[in-house]
């Protein structure tokens, strides 16, 4: 099984680099970051047509996050992430397929830092872990994949020293994914890289993709109970030169099938 993550940077005006990706890898699963696209605007019926069912939770200009899927059906089980009634930005939606229990998260990027923006990305990474403690609990195959805006070490950006101020890369954000991965979590491509340089976004500035001036912001996540099953992972990087392609590539994983043991 093939599971895979991608901000897509506005998911109707990069149809067509979105479509021709499904069409190239045909991932089973795929997370959708940044639709910006309200909940009416999702390009189902396209999706459809490539052989995806999805789900998602749109919002007009920014965020949205959508869950797509060429298995037999999407159990959907949440749409936002609890802990805050009164945060309305679509960034968390959740589904069971075939077994897993899939998280699609866009964390805040919390820039200008320190500022409102950086105490909400902080707030929203807690809520956020105590939601992973809570289905670490349920001792059920999961995996939490996504654009969360974090750059876990030196090894994932390009220039560290030029990154310290940034919300994505202040120790106050890093405490908060390594006290997410201590919960239990394994770090697919670190897991399976561990001493490699790896990048998952370029910005459109500087040519900053000719010169693989990268961070890697996306993040698969999987709990104990399915992490046995990782065999590769990888991202797609050439996707990132594509014309009109987002300033993000997409990341994947792929797992064993579930062996059961009879004894």
């Amino acid at each position: 099984m093939r599971i895979a993550t991608y901000n897509v940077n506005g998911v109707n005006g990069r149809l067509p680099v979105l479509l021709r990706w499904l069409e190239q890898t045909a991932p089973d699963i795929v997370c959708l970051q940044e639709l910006k696209a309200p909940q009416e605007k999702f390009p189902e019926k396209a999706i459809l047509e490539a052989g995806y069912h999805a789900i998602w939770n749109g919002q007009k200009s920014w965020n949205g996050v959508a869950i797509l899927s060429r298995l037999d059906n999407i159990q959907e089980v949440r749409r936002t992430l609890p802990g805050d009634e009164e945060d309305t930005h679509s960034r968390y939606i959740e589904a069971i397929i075939d077994g897993i229990l899939v998280g699609c998260l866009y964390l805040p990027n919390g820039n200008p830092a320190p500022g409102p923006k950086f105490d909400y990305k902080l707030s929203w990474f807690e809520r956020f872990k105590t939601h992973a403690a809570y289905l670490l609990s349920e001792e059920v195959p999961v995996v939490l994949a996504g654009d969360y805006n974090v750059m876990p070490t030196e090894l994932d950006v390009y220039k560290p020293e030029r990154w310290l101020d940034d919300a994505l890369f202040r120790p106050e954000t890093r405490e908060a994914y390594k006290t997410l991965v201590d919960q239990g979590w394994t770090d697919a491509l670190r897991k399976l890289y561990p001493d490699e340089v790896i990048y998952t976004f370029w910005d459109y500035f500087r040519n900053a993709y000719g010169r693989n001036a990268g961070l890697r912001i996306d993040h698969f996540l999987l709990s104990p109970q399915i992490a046995p099953r990782l065999k590769a992972a990888g991202v797609d990087r050439d996707v990132r030169g594509w014309e009109k392609s987002s300033d993000h590539a997409p990341v994947w994983v792929e797992l064993s099938a579930l062996v059961w043991n009879s004894s």
